[in-house]
């Protein structure tokens, strides 16, 4: 087979971008393709206006306090197109870095079109036939709207439309209790919207639950409304809608917000005529992110499995590698954080304790340590919140933290529970996005940058490819 690329990445996302990106500044043919927008969802509908949001409603909910520490400040006047503006302009001030002319600089060919997988080693796209030894699906994943009677005869927002509003909803009644669910409800109550949660099981269920206790206490005191019963009908109109609630009285709303999860976009890329196996939600892969065709790799949202941002760019990074080098690689989550960015933040790396009870029994040891107990949140009026480090004798297997910034204290306990402190791990480990953390990890590669990118090991990558093409 004649080969046209080195590597084809389809999506343009957290995952597809680091993989296409790690692939190219070897020196590797890549072709990017994107059927819709770089940057994919966590810049256009995700992370980056979520946090902009997030912060215009903190604006807004310590000005309300009025007086705090002998300081007066004026109730807060709410602009809702100041409120886009700010989003807008957060998203404007990052889509550079994953703009079409960051990746041809790069090296990639970069592709606008809708890609369709044509065989192991082809895909079809803006009327061409393109050939490559390894392809990586980056393909993403969408809203998953649950089966609520009557769900598809209302007008629904999701993430993808939710920061498009263009008025500020008189009551947002909110379906999920995850962590985007959590989010958006502080932040439109803090906004001034009155916010109602419909959640039957656990408020983030998968977090630490003291940790969740003091933040849902938060969103509590803050005014947010929490019915822990299952929506079963929904009706109405733009501006007014009914849900139906079993055992409660029906919930009524000017808007309704589902944040019920997501589901991977595995349909309408060729991957059913390929015969591509799935899991439970996703492309089914193997601990190198090998789908059951191997030359095709699939990665972050569109896989079976966990859906983080920074988990998609660490997958990239690791099938980048396992392309250029030609050795095998495994991704390794025993360090994996991640965060929720409600005030106070929830913030988890490695097992929670409940986690570790489970695996290792009476032989795990908790320690907590209050923020009340710490000066520096005390002076600064923000000592509610705790941190939890649970151990199996002296080793760390995770860390919770709900608090001010808890997301910013992961990287050190990360590092703990790997044992690896070098720049070069520093450089390559998995920090929660978004954080400023991220910083050091920035500076840790940019110094280790000269050394992977330098002329011989291109050289070698270079030498791989042609191996590749001739014997795949």
């Amino acid at each position: 087979m004649k080969f046209t690329h080195d590597v084809i990445v389809i999506g343009g996302g957290a995952g597809g971008l680091t993989a296409a990106g790690g692939c190219a500044l070897f020196g590797l043919k890549v072709a990017l393709i994107e059927g819709h927008k770089m940057g994919g969802e966590c810049l256009n509908n995700g992370c980056v206006p979520s946090k902009a949001l997030l912060a215009a409603a903190k604006r807004a909910a310590v000005a309300r306090k009025g007086e705090s520490m002998g300081v007066r400040i004026a109730p807060p006047e709410i602009d809702w197109s100041g409120v886009k503006g700010q989003v807008r302009r957060a998203i404007a001030d990052i889509e550079h870095h994953d703009s079409v002319e960051t990746f041809e600089e790069m090296g990639c060919e970069v592709i606008l079109g809708h890609a369709r997988l044509t065989g192991k080693h082809s895909v079809e796209v803006a009327g061409r036939t393109l050939q490559a030894p390894r392809i990586v699906l980056a393909t993403g994943s969408r809203p998953f709207v649950p089966p609520i009677e009557g769900i598809d005869g209302v007008p629904y927002l999701t993430n993808e439309n939710v920061f498009e509003l263009d008025e500020q909803p008189g009551h947002l009644v909110i379906v999920g209790g995850g962590n985007i669910g959590m989010e958006m409800a502080q932040a439109f109550r803090r906004l001034g919207s009155e916010v109602t949660v419909i959640e039957p099981d656990a408020i983030m269920g998968r977090d630490d639950p003291d940790c969740v206790a003091v933040m849902v206490e938060a969103l509590r005191e803050g005014g947010v409304r929490f019915v822990h019963r299952k929506a079963k009908a929904v009706s109405g109109a733009a501006g007014s809608i009914r849900l139906e609630i079993e055992g409660a009285e029906a919930v009524e709303g000017s808007h309704l917000l589902i944040a019920t999860g997501r589901t991977a976009r595995v349909e309408g890329f060729g991957a059913e005529e390929l015969g591509l196996e799935l899991g439970r939600n996703g492309f089914a892969v193997d601990k190198r992110r090998r789908t059951s065709l191997r030359s095709i790799y699939a990665i972050g949202d569109c896989r079976d499995g966990i859906r983080l941002t920074h988990v998609a760019g660490y997958e990239g990074s690791n099938v980048a590698l396992e392309i250029v080098t030609g050795l095998p690689t495994k991704v390794d989550y025993t360090a994996l954080p991640w965060c929720t960015y409600t005030d106070p933040e929830i913030a988890q790396v490695g097992m929670t304790e409940s986690d570790a009870r489970e695996k290792h029994g009476d032989a795990i040891t908790v320690v907590r340590e209050e923020f009340s107990e710490n000066e520096r949140a005390v002076a600064e009026g923000a000592s509610s919140g705790h941190l939890k480090l649970v151990m199996k004798g002296k080793k760390v297997l995770g860390a919770s933290v709900v608090g001010v910034n808890a997301g910013e204290l992961l990287l050190p306990l990360a590092q703990s529970i790997t044992g690896k402190t070098s720049t070069f791990a520093l450089g390559s480990a998995i920090i929660a996005y978004p954080t400023r953390s991220e910083i050091s990890k920035a500076a840790a590669f940019s110094a280790w940058e000269p050394t992977v990118f330098g002329s011989l090991p291109k050289k070698y990558a270079a030498l791989v490819a042609k191996v590749r093409r001739i014997f795949a």
